[in-house]
């Protein structure tokens, strides 16, 4: 029995992480790949039965995951965001959801012949959008910064708050009669908001409080954040059922928005522990599912989706963002992003159970339909977004410009020429100094490791086109390049070359893992930035009849120059380890040299 078990928690563990994997490798959302595995483990093989395997902790485990990945949600949102997008998003929660809530229960009502009840608990559910989906399409279509803001806090907020409505009305469900249900859903709607907001509040204070006076050392800051986020949870729950989903959000929201104390190293831990839970939640609920059920939805369920899609999600967006300061393009490309993900999952498992042992087999239908949206939602909103937001201009058709990792000197005398040629330019790097001194230069950048998904979700990535890693390490340029490769593809990913060809085989990267190499295996970044040291610039020619290539190297002498980048009709080329220089009129090299040695 217990080798069994733990065959089973290693399988679910392998079959998350692959497809993961795998939806990297291919460039598909990560949960049309889980949730397959899950189906081909579940209902398909018969491998994996979760209800047998977890027996009366399945759902604990669940609420208790989902808990975390909000919290981890919440540490992401910066009220800085709000300055620009804040009213929208305030529309968005405050009358966007009722419009979701009403227009999704009458199609549920109406199209499905669902009775009330169970429309209406079908509706709670369909008003939460999941981040854990919204937040990697939007690294890829890289939006404006409006945009990405609008939709990361949406996505993060509604899912707490519809994860609350639907208790309430799941609770309304099980109440003797109409003055009841009104009682329990006013005092629950009451408990959730005060309680609740008061208990995150507390939890992030005491967070803040013991890491600043050093109470306990360094190893134990994230363990105990983590514990103290799941004993909000659990009190919250005990005052008012699934209010302690919303208790967490506000706790992770209020530590984010300190200046008190450091949290980068907990933000990247959680990171660790939601990509874990994201992958075992969505095994676990889609091997749940039962083919048989499948099989029952019919041509009602497609016509239901499409209408989400193409008529509530649109109405709530438009009606709710009325006299806003966005405008009509934004407005389209937020009301076609709207994917649903785990919190709808696991809400709709959990309440279709409990009701079935209440008696009401009607919700046996609730899970397979959920996964029905939420399979169509992402499948529709992950494939048309990027091509949408080009068209309606949202997103640069042909960014051009670079995220550059590192913002030493050298770097930022790259980023400066950049600059002066009308590329966008954005800094990276987790010395502060270099960060200042960018700062004062003028440069869009951010401080922090390129390693965690926390910096990846914060950069803005309107007009950026590739990435060049130009730091001392080695190891970090690599990691760069595989990072982002996810997000410009692996073709506009650039590094430097190691330090040496010793070094090179002793700390060995397989080629697919690295960025392309640039400028040339000399090159390196002690090499470069001893030039810039030396007094080095970086230069702008362009290409005539009068001035070309050779001309540059006789002036200059060709073997103190190192040339960086070409651009051909307004787009960037970084020059390339043993690549030829091939330049045409009006063609625009970018050279690193010493002025002072212009030959007559």
């Amino acid at each position: 029995m217990t080798e069994y078990i733990v065959l089973g928690l290693a399988s679910i563990l392998a079959a998350g992480i692959a497809a993961q994997w795998l939806s990297w490798r291919l460039g598909l959302p990560s949960i049309l790949l889980l949730l397959l595995f899950g189906f081909i483990l579940g209902p398909i093989t018969k491998v994996l039965n979760p209800d047998d395997f977890f027996g009366e902790l399945l759902f604990p485990f669940v609420s208790l995951s989902v808990a975390i990945i909000l919290f981890e949600g919440g540490l992401t949102l910066k009220f800085k965001e709000l300055k620009a997008v804040g009213n929208v998003v305030l529309r968005l929660i405050l009358i966007g959801i009722p419009i979701t809530l009403v227009l999704a229960t009458f199609f549920a009502y109406t199209v499905l012949e669902f009775s009330f009840l169970i429309s209406l608990l079908f509706g709670s559910i369909l008003v939460v959008t999941g981040p854990t989906v919204i937040l990697p399409i939007l690294r890829q279509v890289k939006p404006n910064s409006k945009i990405n803001s609008i939709l990361k806090w949406e996505g993060i907020v509604n899912d707490p708050i519809g994860a609350l409505i639907a208790i309430l009305v799941f609770e309304a469900i099980l109440a003797a009669g109409i003055e009841e249900a009104t009682i329990i859903t006013i005092l629950g709607l009451l408990k959730t908001v005060f309680l609740s907001s008061l208990l995150g509040i507390v939890g992030a204070v005491i967070i803040v409080f013991i890491i600043k006076r050093d109470l306990v050392p360094d190893y134990l800051q994230n363990s105990i954040s983590l514990t103290l986020a799941l004993l909000v949870f659990v009190i919250s729950n005990i005052f008012q059922k699934e209010s302690g989903l919303f208790a967490v959000t506000i706790m992770g929201i209020m530590i984010a928005n300190q200046k008190s104390i450091v949290i980068k190293h907990i933000i990247e831990f959680k990171e660790n522990i939601r990509l874990l839970l994201i992958s075992v939640l969505f095994i676990i609920l889609a091997a749940r599912l039962n083919i048989e059920t499948l099989e029952a939805l019919g041509w009602q369920s497609i016509v239901f989706t499409i209408i989400l899609i193409l008529l509530v999600r649109p109405a709530a967006v438009f009606l709710s963002t009325i006299k806003t300061k966005i405008n009509f393009n934004e407005k389209v490309f937020v009301s076609a992003m709207a994917p649903r993900g785990i919190v709808a999952a696991a809400v709709s498992a959990l309440f279709a159970l409990e009701l079935q042992n209440e008696g009401i087999e009607e919700a046996a239908v609730l899970v397979p339909i959920t996964f029905m949206v939420i399979i169509a939602t992402i499948t529709v909103y992950g494939l048309s977004a990027a091509p949408l937001a080009k068209y309606l201009k949202l997103a640069k058709p042909n960014a051009q410009g670079c995220l550059i990792i590192g913002a030493s000197p050298f770097a930022r005398r790259i980023a400066e020429a950049l600059r002066n040629l009308n590329f966008q330019v954005v800094l990276v790097d987790t010395n502060w100094d270099n960060i200042k001194k960018a700062r004062m230069e003028g440069f869009s950048n951010y401080y922090g490791s390129v390693t965690s998904d926390y910096i990846i979700d914060e950069i803005d990535y309107y007009g950026l086109g590739k990435m060049i890693s130009l730091t001392p390490n080695d190891e970090v340029n690599s990691l760069a390049a595989l990072n982002f490769s996810k997000i410009f593809g692996a073709n506009q990913v650039f590094q430097l070359p190691s330090f040496s060809k010793e070094k090179e085989d002793k700390n060995h990267v397989a080629r697919e893992f690295k960025g392309k190499i640039l400028f040339g295996k000399k090159f390196n970044f002690q090499y470069l930035n001893n030039l810039v040291e030396k007094g080095y610039s970086i230069k702008s020619s362009k290409i005539t009849d009068k001035y070309n290539l050779k001309q540059i190297n006789e002036n200059y002498g060709a073997d103190q120059i190192v040339h960086l980048f070409k651009v051909v009709e307004k787009e960037l080329n970084p020059i390339l380890e043993g690549t030829e220089l091939d330049l045409k009129n009006g063609n625009v090299l970018i050279s690193l040299l010493k002025d002072s040695e212009v030959k007559s």
